[in-house]
């Protein structure tokens, strides 16, 4: 049996989404809460990995196994094992031919930055933080480059695995709500450290320090000591993966903000 899992957690708690040898990693404490559960090892596959200290709205995961269980019990009795900062949203049983990575067609990344001379004190370890005055309609207008499909060389980092530079972009937006900065994008699939690259580029733009038409030229660069710099990953926000509706998954909601007046 394979089952489906939506999960949710705040990043600053664990050391990514991977596990590592030191157990700190979100796979860990889900594999083990699944294992207690499912009474055998359990073994998980995640729609896309996050680093140390990003948060998941949805991130989602599969599982096999032989395990004859209520989906309550991949939810509820989960959650009871699970460490505060992380919780499952929902269970469902899907077909053998569903994978949390390769069945995905798109991936959705958010990352908050708070744009006032205070630094921040709620949103300590959950947004990113500027003193200086942005300008957003310029940042927007530099995003609307990054549209299409192109090399991402110049904002992937160092250590990235994924085989290809190439990516599809199919949102890029920069809006501003109160003292916030949202940032909101869409892609087939993202390189490592992409979406905070791309933050610490905008900002930039943003800033002044750079022209709007400085992200055109680094996409034809290619080059990634051109481009700025590293953002931090307390505002990056995994949205979630993007299915086709036959495979009957929750689709992920824009609920990060929600409610919230800034």
């Amino acid at each position: 049996m394979r089952i489906a899992l939506g999960i949710e957690y705040d990043g600053t708690a664990f050391c990514g989404w991977q596990t590592q040898p030191n157990r700190r990693a979100v796979q860990d404490a889900l594999e083990a809460a699944l294992a207690q559960i499912a009474g055998e090892h359990i073994a998980t596959m995640c729609a896309g990995r996050t680093d140390a200290g990003v948060h998941a709205c949805e991130q989602v995961v599969h599982f096999d196994t032989h395990a004859v269980r209520p989906l309550t019990a991949w939810v509820r009795g989960v959650n009871t094992l699970l460490p505060d900062a992380a919780a499952v949203r929902w269970a469902v049983e899907v077909g053998e031919e569903f994978h949390a990575r390769f069945s995905a067609y798109g991936r959705r990344y958010r990352y908050l930055l708070l744009n006032r001379p205070q630094r921040p004190g709620l949103w300590r370890g959950r947004c990113g933080w500027l003193h200086h005055p942005l300008d957003v309609e310029s940042m927007q207008a530099a995003a609307g480059a990054l549209l299409g499909t192109h090399d991402f060389s110049a904002f992937r980092s160092a250590e990235c695995q994924a085989k290809s530079p190439i990516k599809q972009m199919r949102q890029a937006e920069v809006r501003r709500q109160g003292s916030m900065i949202i940032f909101d994008f869409e892609a087939d699939a993202f390189l490592q450290h992409m979406v905070r690259n791309l933050v610490g580029c905008l900002i930039f733009i943003g800033k002044g320090t750079r022209p709007v038409e400085w992200m055109t030229e680094l996409l034809e660069q290619k080059d990634r000591k051109l481009a700025g710099l590293t953002f931090p990953p307390d505002g990056l926000y995994f949205l979630g993966p993007l299915y086709e509706a036959h495979w009957g998954l929750p689709q992920a909601k824009d609920d990060v903000l929600e409610g919230l007046s800034l």
